[in-house]
């Protein structure tokens, strides 16, 4: 129930984003805004893949794929029960009560939380003193963190590439116009400019459009996965400190 609920906000959140999106993007005028005699009924999504170019529209296409998948997984992994799961605090703390210290063992080392890999590091090692445990948590630690950061560091690259994708096309576009007019013998009119001029501005609108809410959102994801882990450094410091009474 509990994963039910949280794909249910997940899904909705996404929805709404989405369509707030959308029709920011299609009804924004200082995004979308044209000329007077341009077609009123002209559909924008196909106004900006011609403008792109199927090179860059497919590109983009991708890219706006990925990262829609990667957002969706990413939230789902910086979930609190990934990290200290309420079921494997409790557990703990039950079964010491009852002085099963190894009930309290196998609970931990069937966990594969954040929590779980941790405290099980720092228990495979207490036998040698509380030093010895700490740092075999704070090595386990960090490898866990490595692992939680690893999907989040895909948002950051789709972030920094999109950007750069939209600088080619604009290098790219300004290129064609100019061009032109170094190939013509006469000054050419603006119409024959325009489309690398455009294919410039569009590359470089959409490539910013997917890297600002990609940088945002690994931003706030992070910070929840800081967060969280710091939350469960001092659960499991806390929990090996209930373990020690029970170390012969």
């Amino acid at each position: 129930m509990q994963l039910y609920s949280q794909l249910s906000k997940i899904s909705f959140s996404l929805r709404t984003t989405t369509t707030a999106f959308a029709g920011w993007l299609l009804f924004s005028p200082a995004v979308w805004a044209q000329e007077g005699d341009a077609p009123a009924s002209q559909n924008m999504l196909v106004k900006t893949w011609v403008s792109l170019g199927p090179a860059y529209a497919i590109t983009f296409l991708i890219m706006s794929i990925i990262l829609v998948a990667l957002v969706v997984r990413s939230i789902l992994a910086v979930q609190k029960s990934n990290f200290i799961p309420d079921d494997l605090v409790q557990g703990i703390e039950a079964s010491l009560g009852e002085k099963n210290a190894q009930a309290a063992v196998d609970l931990v080392q069937a966990d594969e939380s954040f929590l779980g890999q941790v405290l099980g590091a720092g228990l495979g090692k207490l036998q040698k003193g509380k030093e010895a445990a700490m740092e075999a948590m704070q090595v386990a630690g960090e490898s866990e963190i490595m692992k939680s950061e690893h999907l989040l560091g895909y948002l950051a690259l789709i972030g920094n590439i999109a950007p750069m994708v939209g600088l080619l096309g604009t290098v790219q576009g300004m290129v064609a116009s100019f061009g032109k007019i170094a190939s013509s013998p006469q000054t050419p009119k603006p119409n024959e400019l325009a489309g690398g001029i455009e294919q410039a501005l569009y590359t470089t609108l959409v490539g910013l459009l997917l890297a600002i809410p990609a940088i945002v959102i690994y931003n706030i994801l992070r910070n929840r996965v800081q967060r969280h882990v710091l939350t469960a450094g001092v659960q499991s410091e806390d929990l090996l400190e209930k373990f020690q009474p029970f170390v012969k």
